[in-house]
């Protein structure tokens, strides 16, 4: 009976080691972006903002141990798709994050979503999954993909520009952002130029927009493309002649090599280094300290993403099991974010205010983004009615 008694005392106490040790097995999470190529900037942004969080919990989101698993998607929705898979179905991820670009995140938006896990996009937002396509195991923190142009259209409107010259490239947040830029400028663009999304020779366009002369150009070329975009835009002399408005072709990913050639560029967005509240000074505080550099709009959103999830996964005490549960906490962004107020619609993309900034130097001669206007305050996307989520 003595033996029994202590094999059984034995048993369970491998019992209990074994479920201690369940419990602190992290929590799979995947992160997929543009980690090569032209675009390279944007998915290491997006990443290092993420980290952040992580790192600065001791590799933690909401008191539990995480393990971020990194896929490079290569701008390829052939590749992404392979990535989600190995994610889920290998790797067993309970959440997904990052989505650099629209293309890429309407090709694995279904199947991640279908699969039940949740997607936590921090840039990526295109109008089919704010509207019909929206999922609630989505959960978009960066935007949705017309809205910085639409405070842009609202700014051109204000400032009396007649004439006005689009410029995009031919995928879906090209065409989402030029329909933004409509939304709140009613007069019919001069012109309309699509170009393919990996072309980098933009001479033939900025020499029909030259011969035009229009009062301002608008443009949308993020990252790597922005770069080439506005140093063609400079050399063919339209800078000196032709103000350039723009979304994300200058911020801190790309005014490093832009340098003097982006001072004067005006760009719309949801936020900027020099924003005054409490959450976004420690960010870029802390984003300066780890990685000496300025903080870009990609890394702010994927912090707000690390800060919303530490929340989440908070209130449901590292368990997935519950998803609704999930969902509720998930819903409730019960963060401080970077921009201040912010909130889920119920297609679950944000409602926050969109600003104007423009290039300058900081004090410490580094070029930078100021912010110079808010032509749109708690702006709700313009699908979202579309959307069957309650």
């Amino acid at each position: 009976m003595t033996r029994f008694k202590a094999a059984a005392l034995a048993a369970a106490s491998a019992f209990g080691i074994a479920t201690a040790a369940f419990g602190q097995a992290p929590l799979k999470i995947g992160f997929i972006g543009e980690l090569s190529g032209p675009q390279a900037s944007v998915g290491q942004d997006q990443y290092d903002g993420f980290m952040l969080v992580v790192e600065r919990n001791g590799g933690k989101l909401g008191g539990v141990p995480v393990q971020v698993l990194k896929e490079d998607t290569q701008l390829k929705p052939e590749v992404a798709t392979q990535a989600v898979r190995k994610l889920i179905e290998k790797d067993n991820v309970s959440i997904i994050t990052g989505v650099s670009f629209s293309n890429i995140m309407l090709s694995v938006h279904k199947y991640v979503t279908d699969k039940e896990v949740f997607l936590v996009g921090s840039n990526a937002g295109p109008s089919q999954i704010a509207g019909p396509q929206c999922s609630p195991f989505q959960y978009i923190v960066s935007w949705q993909g017309d809205q910085a142009a639409e405070a842009v259209g609202k700014y051109a409107a204000d400032k009396g520009y007649q004439r006005i010259a689009a410029m995009a490239p031919n995928y879906q947040a090209g065409k989402d952002v030029i329909a933004g830029l409509k939304r709140h400028y009613k007069k019919p663009l001069l012109d309309e130029m699509y170009t393919p999304l990996n072309q980098l020779d933009f001479s033939a366009e900025l020499t029909q927009v030259a011969a035009a002369k229009p009062d301002a150009v608008f443009a949308f070329y993020p990252g790597g493309l922005g770069v080439t975009f506005s140093r063609q835009f400079q050399q063919a002399g339209l800078l000196k002649s032709t103000p350039l408005l723009s979304t994300f072709i200058v911020d801190a990913t790309t005014l490093p090599a832009l340098k003097e050639s982006a001072i004067g560029v005006v760009s719309g967005g949801f936020w900027a280094p020099d924003f005054p509240n409490a959450a976004s000074k420690q960010f870029v505080a802390d984003f300066e300290r780890k990685y000496k550099r300025i903080p870009s709009n990609y890394a702010a959103q994927s912090y707000d993403a690390g800060m919303l999830l530490d929340s989440a996964i908070a209130k449901v005490k590292g368990s997935m099991v519950d998803k609704r549960a999930f969902m509720t906490a998930m819903k409730a962004a019960d963060f401080a974010s970077v921009r201040g107020s912010f909130k889920f619609n119920h297609n679950n993309f944000p409602i926050h205010d969109m600003h104007i900034m423009e290039t300058v130097r900081d004090e410490a001669g580094r070029f930078t983004l100021k912010t110079i206007a808010t032509p749109l305050k708690g702006l709700v996307d313009a699908y979202h009615e579309q959307c069957p989520l309650k």
